[in-house]
């Protein structure tokens, strides 16, 4: 527990679904490499009875067989000899030996990637909605249940019509870290790299707790990333296919998706999306994006007043927008000095992108630096297409608050305190000005800057209404 970062909010869940003497079915949902299989086993430890994780791409026989090896690591005594003939046999068998060797704690049955278990015709489901219904929700018991694919456990498990109809009694998410986390992640690891260091990883691979884990100590920004990266046995050179194809049946659509987010960097309304992909509108559409959502790679921002056709889907995982913007052009052979990138003409748009998504991420930091923590607030994006009278514009952040006020954020990216020029205050009144004309709204409008290094204090400095700097985002 003391390795543990962040995660209070998930740690009080497990701890509530320990001491309870009830049966708790626990559905832990979060993307590959998040750190669900390490917080179960660091949580639970020597209460773990029986863990059993699913094979990629493992037929029905195949899981079927890696049951039985499971079941005789943990049950020596009680040895299973033959493979079960199926999921119903072998959740029987289970129930046996834990009943066999019931113990004072609470038993602990931790089942891994389920959507590789529970492939199709496999019988899984049946087979777990047997096991609980008609021995484990009578016992002392947490069966915990994770899964990579959260649409998948959503689908299947949490929303499932048939046997196991609510019997999850806990549900946690698991997140990226925030840059706070990600700091004490480093620190643990005696990684000390200052702030500024520490958002150019950020930016780079965000927030997944085993990219991170590959940090070296004693190594910059860039040197870690030029290894991890760009090195052709680095570990996150070749992810992105492994990533993508892990997670989703039909993967080639949901890449398609991500390859035009990554294109069009401000975003694309769901037309924009079909147009780009040429993907078919309907229902199987809806799944695909909501699969990229539930899985943290893309962020939905509705448009201002809750417009559904302004809605904009945008790429927001920081890994994928890196590795199609400089790891894929690459090649699978060639090196490339990244410190070197900072010269090319898409680094500045890159690096204005990617520490906007930061901000997005880090929602409650900006509101708790504006001391609107206690204000309710909605975030929303805001388009508007001109007009004979008005012009049109996009603000990607709006946070419109219950105080009746409305902050109007503009994020800048630059390697030292940001320099307000004419341009950017004619730029910012503008959209100011649009806004308030489009909505018509009562509220006071706020000018909230957002650049990491601050500004620079010159006579544009007081159209400014707020600045938030890099502290704050790690707030």
């Amino acid at each position: 527990m003391d390795n543990l970062i962040g995660r209070e909010a998930q740690i009080k869940i497990l701890e509530a679904a320990k001491a309870t003497d009830r049966a708790e079915m626990v559905a832990v949902v979060g993307r590959r490499r998040i750190g669900k299989t390490y917080l179960i086993r660091q949580f639970f430890g020597a209460d773990i009875c029986f863990e059993l994780t699913g094979l990629q791409q493992g037929g029905k026989q195949e899981q079927l067989t890696n049951f039985q090896l499971a079941f005789n690591t943990y049950f020596p005594k009680l040895e299973m000899t033959k493979v079960p003939s199926n999921w119903l046999v072998a959740f029987d068998g289970l129930a046996r030996a834990l009943e066999a060797t019931k113990s004072p704690a609470k038993q602990v049955v931790f089942l891994d990637e389920l959507p590789w278990l529970g492939g199709a015709k496999s019988g899984f489901i049946q087979g777990l909605s047997y096991f609980w219904n008609t021995w484990a929700s009578k016992q002392r018991i947490a069966v915990v249940i994770c899964g990579s694919a959260a649409s998948w456990m959503i689908d299947k498990v949490i929303n499932d019509k048939g046997g196991l109809h609510n019997r999850v009694t806990r549900l946690l998410y698991l997140y990226p870290f925030t840059l706070s986390e990600t700091e004490a992640f480093c620190r643990l690891r005696n990684i000390n790299l200052n702030r500024y260091q520490l958002l150019q990883i950020y930016m780079t691979i965000g927030g997944v707790p085993m990219y991170l884990d590959q940090l070296k100590q004693g190594l910059s920004a860039i040197q870690n990333i030029q290894a991890i990266c760009f090195h052709p046995t680095g570990y996150l050179r070749h992810e992105f296919d492994r990533l993508y194809a892990s997670l989703f049946m039909h993967y080639e659509q949901h890449v398609a998706i991500i390859r035009v987010l990554g294109k069009k960097r401000k975003g694309l309304t769901r037309q924009e999306i079909i147009s780009n992909t040429k993907l078919t509108n309907g229902g199987a559409l809806s799944k695909v994006l909501d699969e990229l959502e539930q899985s943290g790679f893309i962020t939905l921002f509705s448009g201002y007043g809750k417009k559904v056709k302004e809605t904009i889907y945008r790429l927001t995982d920081a890994y994928s927008l890196f590795y199609l913007t400089y790891i894929e052009p690459l090649g699978k052979g060639s090196q490339v000095d990244f410190a070197k990138f900072s010269d090319l003409p898409s680094w500045k748009s890159w690096s204005g992108y990617a520490f906007e998504n930061v901000c997005f991420t880090h929602i409650e930091q900006i509101r708790k630096a504006l001391g609107i923590a206690g204000v309710a607030t909605s975030v929303s994006s805001f388009i508007s297409q001109p007009t004979t009278e008005i012009p049109g514009t996009q603000i990607d952040l709006v946070i419109d608050r219950n105080d009746q006020s409305i902050n109007i954020c503009e994020a800048k990216f630059s390697t030292s305190p940001y320099l307000l020029t004419k341009q950017d205050i004619e730029s910012f009144r503008r959209k100011k000005e649009a806004f308030q004309s489009h909505t018509q709204t009562p509220k006071h409008l706020f000018l909230t800057l957002i650049a990491a290094h601050g500004v620079v204090d010159n006579r544009y400095r007081s159209d400014i209404d707020q600045v938030i700097v890099l502290d704050d985002l790690f707030g």
